[in-house]
């Protein structure tokens, strides 16, 4: 349930309701807002205690919430979360770009990428270190050495850091070299993963299982979230249908949805979301268009040598600055800012 309090009442008395439900064996999280303060409170309460909360000096009203998910939900949580890393803001009114290749492979590419997502007006630079594939045969990642790569070139060219984690034990070791930690689409539900996750402050970004429902995707963020860590962002990156011609069916419908349901900032992954690279821009401008707080785009400088083999889906670095060329005229009509530091990239100087 939520207690909502009246524009009135003090910090004071907010502390002291929030002693008298802790006193109850619950917790409470508190969420204040411009108008109202909202307690949400986490636990089994007893029947009564609903009608002895009204009765508290300084509550206006007190609200049952029957979503599995509360943390998560914006009844417990009114006004859009921002997550602020070093000076990024993600959610709200701006418009946040994360682009790069899908794994590190080496120091130069990692770098020479890095250079290229800057100067086109990226804020966040993108790469795995450790890839889980589909085949046990395919390339899995450099591992520890990638991280070191990419927080080296995030570093340099004066970019946060996004990077896959795969399992619980590598939860503090990806956390010490990147800004953001992701979860993959077949890890949403890798409960020990998600718990770890609540046990740290990095801000988490979770990618929709390719089969999760609404509910199941925000009752995975859920775990995070009453773990302990508030930093979470919701990554519509597709889901399976019986369609064949794109990798997968991106659900822009999530990201209203979502958005409507949650206060978490949502982020859209047209890249895997297609699975085709003439496909990506049309469905970025979209995914802007539809409410998305941010994007994380596929960019390679030579994706058809890529050594994930998903370059069909990464974009060349022309083909990322001039979306971003594009993005920077789309996002005010959209109610979003698009602060980039572009820098010019000579013709062809990107070229392997």
């Amino acid at each position: 349930m939520i207690a909502i309090t009246s524009n009135k009442t003090t910090d004071e008395r907010i502390s002291e309701i929030v002693l008298w439900i802790e006193r109850h064996g619950l917790q409470a999280h508190v969420s204040k807002g411009e108008d109202r303060t909202v307690i949400g409170i986490i636990g089994k309460a007893e029947p009564q205690m609903a009608e002895q909360l009204r009765q508290l000096s300084g509550i206006e009203s007190v609200v049952k919430i029957s979503k599995s998910y509360k943390l998560a939900s914006r009844d417990f949580h009114p006004n859009d979360t921002v997550i602020s890393i070093k000076g990024v803001d993600i959610g709200g009114d701006q418009l946040v770009v994360m682009g790069g290749p899908c794994a590190v492979e080496s120091p130069q590419q990692i770098d020479e990428i890095a250079r290229l997502v800057k100067a086109a007006g990226g804020q966040v630079l993108r790469g795995g270190a450790f890839k889980p594939r589909t085949g046990p045969y395919s390339f899995q990642g450099v591992g520890v050495e990638g991280l070191e790569m990419m927080a080296e070139a995030g570093r340099k060219h004066g970019l946060l850091t996004i990077t896959e984690v795969m399992t619980p034990e590598y939860v503090d070791i990806c956390a010490e070299h990147a800004d953001i930690l992701q979860v993959g689409t077949r890890n949403m539900q890798n409960f020990d993963l998600l718990r770890k996750l609540g046990q740290i402050q990095t801000p988490v970004l979770l990618k929709r299982g390719f089969s999760a429902t609404y509910d199941e995707f925000l009752n995975a963020a859920e775990y995070i979230l009453a773990g302990g860590n508030p930093n979470v962002m919701l990554c519509e990156r597709g889901i399976r249908t019986f369609e064949t011609y794109t990798r997968n069916t991106l659900d822009l419908t999530a990201i209203p949805v979502l958005k409507q349901l949650s206060h978490l900032p949502v982020i859209s992954d047209p890249s895997h979301g297609t699975g085709r690279r003439e496909l990506v821009e049309p469905m970025c401008k979209a995914s802007v268009a539809a409410g998305a707080d941010g994007l994380i785009v596929e960019m390679h400088t030579d994706p058809d040598n890529s050594m994930t083999g998903d370059g069909v889906q990464s974009l060349f670095p022309d083909q990322f600055a001039n979306l971003l060329e594009h993005l920077e005229r789309l996002a005010p009509l959209c109610g979003k800012r698009f602060d980039t530091q572009k820098q010019p990239i000579p013709a062809g100087s990107w070229k392997l």
